[in-house]
This record gives C-alpha cells, sequence and structure tokens, in this order.
C-alpha cells in the first residue's frame, strides 16, 4: 500500500509539473500582448516576465551597457504589440507565400486592395511561376523595404538534366562547385537590362537525384539579385550534358523564413473579412506582424523618450540621449535606434564603437539612414534647456542676429564660448538680457540660481513691448515720408532752377550769334 501511495504521488507530480509547464507558455504569448512593456527610468522591483521572454527590441535588454538609469518617462507611445489595429496594420508587415502564376506586384496589389491601405511594398521580385516567401510591407514599414530587397535569399531548387550522369557524386561536386563570387547575364526574358554582372552564392548542396528522371533537388543560399535558372545553365554546362530550371521556391528572404508566420492570400483575405463584420482582431493581429520584427538581428541603442521627436526630424543622434548600447557596435555598421519601450525610431550608421560610447561622454553616436517613426508620436522637447532660452532671448534683445549668428552686440564671453547664463539673464523680466553688477555680485555672494516670474508678469510685459515696437515702426514710417518728401522738393527745384538758367541763357546766345554774323557780312564788303 506504501509503495502504490508513493507511485500516486509521482504521477501527481508529473501531472502538476506538466500543467506548469502549458500554463507557462500560454502565459508568455498573453503576457507580450496584454503586458505594458518599458525599461523603468529608476532601480524598481524586477518585472513579472523575464526578460528573456520580453517580446522584439526589449528582448535581454537587461544584457545592455547601461549608460545611464535617469530619464524622464512620458506618457506617449506604446509597446508594438500593443498598438491599435488602425496603427497595427499600417506599422506591420506580412511573410506571405506567394501563389505561382500571378506576378509579385499583382499579389502586392491585391493587399493594398484588401487591406484597404495606400501604400505596399515588397521585399524582391519573384517570377509568376515561383513560389515561397515575399515579404509585404504596409504603409510606414515600406521605409525597410530597401534593407530587405538587399538582404540574403535561400532557394529550394528542382533542376532538369538534358543527359544521363554517372552518378549522384557527380552532381553534387558539381553544385559545390559553384560556389563563390560568379559571372551571370539575366535570362531572355528578364525585367532587367540583360548585363553581365558578379554575383556571390554563400553555400549549396545537393538534397535529392532520382536517376530515372533525371531531376535533382538542391539547396541555395545566395546573395541578392542572384538567377537561379542562370545558375542551372551554369550546372548543365558543367556537367557536359545541358540542363534547365523546372521548379523553384524562396526558402528564406532576409531574417524570415517559411516556418516564421508564413500566410496565404486566403488568410488575409480571412482576417480583414473577420474584422469588417464580426469585428475581431485576433486573426489579423496574427496575419500581420510589427515591423520591429524585422530589426531583431540588428544591434541596439536605446534612447531617452525627450529625444524621440528630435531624431524624427532629423536630429543628430547625440551620445547624451543615449541610455543603453549593446556590445559589439562597429564603425559603419548598420544599427537600430529604440524607444525605452521597444518602438523602432530609425536606422542608422554606427560613428562609434561600443569602446568609445563607454569612454566618452560627448559626440555624434550615429547618422540617421532612414527614419521610420511618424513625427510628432512623442512631442517635442528641443529648445528648452538653458542655452535655447538665452539664444531666445538674446535674439529678441538685439544681442544675436535673427538667426541665432553672433553680431557687433554679442558680447565677447558668449564668442569664446564659455557664456555664464546667470549674468545675462536678469531677475525682473522674462527675455531681456542685461549685464548688471549688482546681478554678478547676487550670483558671487549668495549663489542666486536663475529664476523666472510668474506667467502674469509676462504676460503684462508682452502687451507693453509689442505697443512699443508699433510706436518705433510708425516714427520709423513717418521719418522716411519725410526724408521723401524734402528730396523730392530739392529735385524740383533743382530742375526749375536749371530750366530758368536754360531760359535766361538762350537770348544771350542768340545775341552772340547775331553779332557774329554781322561781322561776317561786314568783312565780306570790305573784301569787295
Amino acid at each position: 500500500n506504501a509503495d502504490c501511495f508513493v507511485i500516486e504521488i509521482m504521477e501527481n507530480g508529473k501531472d502538476s509539473t506538466k500543467k506548469k509547464k502549458k500554463a507557462k507558455n500560454v502565459n508568455v504569448a498573453e503576457a507580450q500582448r496584454s503586458g505594458d512593456f518599458l525599461i523603468e527610468p529608476e532601480d524598481k522591483p524586477p518585472p513579472k516576465l523575464n526578460t528573456s521572454d520580453w517580446p522584439l527590441l526589449l528582448k535581454n535588454h537587461n544584457q545592455l551597457n547601461i549608460r545611464t538609469n535617469h530619464y524622464t518617462p512620458l506618457p506617449f507611445g506604446c509597446s508594438p504589440l500593443k498598438r491599435n489595429i488602425h496603427e497595427y496594420v499600417r506599422t506591420g508587415f506580412i511573410n506571405l507565400d506567394k501563389p505561382a502564376n500571378p506576378s509579385s506586384h499583382e499579389v502586392v496589389a491585391w493587399l493594398r486592395r484588401i487591406l484597404k491601405v495606400e501604400k505596399t511594398g515588397h521585399s524582391g521580385t519573384l517570377d509568376p511561376k515561383v513560389t515561397g516567401c515575399l515579404i509585404v510591407c504596409v504603409e510606414r514599414a515600406t521605409r525597410l523595404v530597401k534593407s530587405q530587397q538587399s538582404a540574403g535569399k535561400e532557394y529550394v531548387c528542382i533542376v532538369r538534366l538534358h543527359g544521363v550522369i554517372e552518378n549522384q557524386l557527380k552532381l553534387a561536386r558539381a553544385i559545390e562547385t559553384l560556389t563563390g563570387a560568379l559571372f551571370q547575364r539575366p535570362p531572355l526574358i528578364s525585367a532587367v537590362k540583360r548585363q553581365l554582372r558578379v554575383r556571390t552564392i554563400y553555400q549549396s548542396k545537393l538534397l535529392e537525384y532520382d536517376m530515372d528522371k533525371r531531376l535533382g533537388v538542391f539547396w541555395v543560399s545566395c546573395e541578392a539579385g542572384t538567377y537561379i535558372r542562370t545558375l542551372c545553365v551554369h550546372l548543365g554546362l558543367l556537367l557536359g550534358v545541358g540542363g534547365q530550371m523546372q521548379e523553384l521556391r524562396r526558402v528564406r528572404s532576409g531574417i524570415m523564413s517559411e516556418n516564421d508566420d508564413l500566410v496565404t492570400m486566403h488568410d488575409v483575405l480571412d482576417a480583414q473579412y473577420q474584422l469588417d463584420h464580426h469585428k475581431d482582431e485576433t486573426h489579423l493581429r496574427r496575419v500581420i506582424s510589427p515591423l520591429e520584427k524585422l530589426l531583431v538581428s540588428h544591434k541596439r541603442i536605446i534612447l531617452k523618450d525627450s529625444a524621440v521627436n528630435a531624431i524624427c526630424y532629423g536630429a543628430k543622434i547625440l551620445l547624451p540621449g543615449v541610455l543603453r548600447y549593446e556590445d559589439g557596435i562597429e564603425v559603419n555598421q548598420e544599427i537600430v535606434i529604440i524607444t525605452t519601450k521597444g518602438e523602432a525610431i530609425c536606422l542608422a550608421i554606427a560613428l562609434m564603437t561600443t569602446a568609445v560610447i563607454s569612454t566618452c561622454d560627448h559626440g555624434i553616436v550615429a547618422k540617421i539612414k532612414r527614419v521610420i517613426m511618424e513625427r510628432d508620436t512623442y512631442p517635442r522637447k528641443w529648445g528648452l534647456g538653458p542655452k535655447a532660452s538665452l539664444k531666445k532671448s538674446m535674439i529678441k534683445k538685439g544681442l544675436l542676429g535673427k538667426y541665432g549668428k553672433p553680431n557687433e552686440k554679442t558680447p565677447k564671453d558668449y564668442l569664446e564660448g564659455n557664456p555664464d547664463f546667470r549674468l545675462y539673464c536678469s531677475l525682473t523680466d522674462v527675455g531681456t538680457i542685461v549685464k548688471t553688477p549688482e546681478a554678478a555680485e547676487d550670483i558671487s555672494t549668495a549663489g542666486v540660481k536663475r529664476k523666472r516670474n510668474s506667467s502674469d508678469s509676462s504676460s503684462e510685459s508682452a502687451p507693453q513691448e509689442k505697443k512699443k515696437d508699433k510706436k518705433e515702426k510708425k516714427e520709423k514710417k513717418k521719418a522716411k515720408k519725410s526724408k521723401g518728401d524734402e528730396s523730392l522738393d530739392a529735385s524740383v527745384l533743382d530742375k526749375t532752377a536749371e530750366t530758368t538758367d536754360g531760359e535766361l541763357k538762350s537770348p544771350e546766345k542768340k545775341k552772340k550769334k547775331k553779332d557774329k554774323s554781322e561781322k561776317d557780312k561786314k568783312k565780306k564788303k570790305t573784301s569787295e
């Protein structure tokens, strides 16, 4: 009896562990969709879900190098999996199993019509008869199309040989020799110019060969733009029997393979029908994946929330805005810049290595290659620092030019690059800059910080300044008009004087001419 009791306990224990494992698997998927994932600014209790189970670009974020933990989280943006369905579709992609016969452009146009969106793009053209992975990007995700088109591809091909070969090993050796950089000319019927070019084949291997039907199945990993049809012709020439491509399927495109949520056209159509008629989002969320899934293999840099919108407007990615960064970043490497919630901001080219980032405290970390996030998803937070506000006030006062460039009135210490902001900002008026000895004494003795008046005082001073400006403008206009009238009067007087002189001079000239004519007549008479 005792033995039976022990066996029952063991069985119960096994059952309970199985149930726990099943429950755990379900909870991870649910937690990724329902949970709010955010890198907290301070040391808080550890999250319920292990960081290795965090979704997409936040996976294992605790293994990243920490530059600083201090930042102000903003209540904007959200985890990619928690976007509302409209935004989720606009920032997603579909790993489509392209059917045979329609062209890639036709398939993409059909999807655009089904999903009711304005813009779609694909990761690389497949010939009409070819099937397999075709990554279709929707709306905002089309910004990643270029990087996906240049990514490597994998194919499974069926080749038909025109003659009999000795054995399977000969075909296997021939396929292995056709690796590395190869010269290729596109086939006779192709969409591109038939120009000789070099394409790299990384790896290839024979999977199966049928001696009776002379059909061989092989797998190829190659560079984007490689023609497998041309490769089959070269294979036939190498064997001395001739050959041609019978059938082709793309197994992998970039990071996505046929094992990663591959869907058909019917799946997309059914999912959209469920949303339109039954308000059920689950099917569409299963069919479409967020664009961040395409960037999982990139090295990551996490930015502060306050720096996000500036980068969306094209600002430089500077070191003070960096929170965390990954190991192994090299110069000129393509990296992804993300928010604390795991949203992709942009693709960038690294200008600093991981070692340099850890030792420096200023400088440009990377230059933007392609902005992904839409502008104003996060609020504008630039132009609020002490130097920016000082610049604005100096422009108003006339100590700087219209666009913040130095002029004749600019103080020397500002030009030298080390201005004391407290000396230039008066303690009474916001926006006025007076370098007074009183302010300097206050700062030296008490270390008074920069103060700002309440909104009431600023609102009272603003209309007074406007009135003064208007009066000055009116006076200037009047002065210009009066000067203009004086100049006109002077010019009129000069002209009248000239005309009068001309009238006076003209009779004198006539008299002189008469005198000359009389003298000439007298001379003639005397000569006669």
